[in-house]
């Protein structure tokens, strides 16, 4: 049986228990996903894109 879940999701589940019960700041999350969306529109997105398929990949092995 396959279990499939969105990064997304799992990135965020990751961020809630951050703030949760590491007492990370708020906006300090909110700063770090403003980042992840200008990075989105840069010349290294495709870079990104990439290493993270082939980490999840690496995962799914």
């Amino acid at each position: 049986m396959s279990v499939s879940l969105p990064l997304v999701l799992v990135l965020g589940l990751f961020a809630w228990g951050a703030v949760k019960f590491l007492g990370v700041r708020t906006w300090i999350v909110v700063l770090i996903a403003l980042f992840g969306f200008w990075l989105s529109h840069t010349f290294l997105a495709p870079a990104i894109e990439s290493g993270t398929r082939s980490g999840v990949d690496v995962i799914n092995r």
